[in-house]
């Protein structure tokens, strides 16, 4: 039993907030990544390897750190242009981003039901239709919106596929502190999408990713390293300030994962040959945690992941990630602290930020090994 699940909502609240502010820091503004690196393998990477003070190399140096018998797993998933912008009849701007692009909540011959959020300047009531004028070629779409939640969740009615329409007349979905008033650049379609995304439906990026090129994964092939891949669709509440109710319950936002069985035999045969399982970015860690069975081995499959990995978690099936520069007080530098220690990690950030790296999805990374 859950004892925190019988203590007083505000209670439950105090301590949430407590937890959560033991992963603050500070970032000065300019330490944000605005663009991505010149070249994806030559952002920054600090390396914290064992109890060793952390070294400051360049993504490219990753031969350095991984030798032959390591496995890399990597998220393949396809950031989908999920941002769409509408208006009210009546002409207000209404920013819609939808939640889970690939997964609608119901579909029938009309239309489908999907998760969004919703950003406008006066709030919608249900039954308010939101207006996608004409353009290119494209008839005025109407969508409606259907239910209304917590922090601009909402359910909309979307006729057609949404997928359809995201690839219609969606934007890149950047996170807010990426700043374009413009919309996105032309380069962000391709620089906030990994080299190997194949499987439509993330609304944000496996930002470790990134990093990689072609040329470095075919160095590290030829060095001995062997890579596999998962799919975890990256919903916006990856990045979003867990709530303190989430926190007590041990559980995060569900997220859908699918593991191959390939996969699957490739971890197997790393452990068997005393290779080390390296994750790229804390999706794919927790994708292989949340199906990880005997030995750590995951089992192959799909479903909705809603794992927390926070300080006091047995990792099952990883020994290293790949991994950027998180937000404070989210469950991704949790996630990274549980692997490295919270001091440690803390420590090595406030290094990052007096040594001048570029923070979040499109800064630079770390290796924790």
């Amino acid at each position: 039993m859950n004892l925190d699940k019988m203590l007083p909502a505000s209670q439950q609240s105090a301590e949430g907030q407590s937890a959560l502010a033991a992963y603050d820091y500070e970032l000065p503004p300019e330490r944000i990544a605005a663009r991505p690196a010149r070249r994806r393998v030559q952002a920054r990477l600090l390396v914290l390897e064992g109890p060793e003070a952390p070294a400051h190399h360049k993504v490219a140096h990753l031969t350095r750190y991984l030798r032959t018998g390591d496995l890399l797993v990597m998220n393949n998933t396809r950031v989908v242009p999920a941002r769409i912008m509408a208006r009210k009849p009546t002409g207000g701007k209404v920013e819609v981003l939808l939640l889970s692009p690939a997964q609608p909540l119901a579909s029938d011959d009309s239309g489908q039901l999907h998760q969004a959020l919703l950003k406008s300047h006066r709030p919608l009531n249900p039954g308010a239709e939101l207006v996608l004028d004409q353009r290119e070629g494209l008839p005025e779409m109407r969508l409606k919106l259907v239910t209304k939640g917590e922090r601009g969740q909402a359910s909309i009615w979307v006729p057609g596929s949404g997928m359809d329409l995201a690839k219609q007349r969606g934007q890149v979905p950047l996170p807010p502190y990426i700043k374009r008033p413009n919309g996105p650049f032309e380069e962000d379609a391709r620089r906030y999408q990994t080299v190997y995304a194949a499987c439509e439906g993330a609304v944000a990026a496996p930002t470790a990713g990134l990093h990689l090129s072609p040329a470095l994964l075919a160095a590290l092939e030829t060095r001995g390293v062997e890579t596999a891949q998962l799919t975890l669709h990256v919903g916006y509440g990856t990045f979003a300030e867990p709530r303190p109710e989430d926190l007590a319950a041990g559980r995060l936002h569900a997220e859908w994962v699918e593991i191959p069985p390939e996969t699957s035999r490739a971890v197997a045969r790393a452990k068997a040959r005393g290779g080390r399982v390296i994750a790229v970015g804390t999706t794919s860690a927790r994708a292989l945690e949340w199906r990880a069975g005997p030995g750590g081995v995951p089992r192959p499959g799909s479903g909705w992941c809603d794992l927390l990995i926070a300080e006091g978690y047995e990792f099952k099936a990883l020994d290293g990630l790949l991994t950027n520069f998180h937000l404070p007080r989210t469950t991704l530098l949790m996630l990274v602290s549980a692997l490295a220690g919270r001091r440690r990690i803390l420590a090595a950030y406030a290094e990052a930020v007096e040594k001048e790296y570029r923070f979040y999805s499109y800064g630079d990374a770390m290796l924790i090994i």
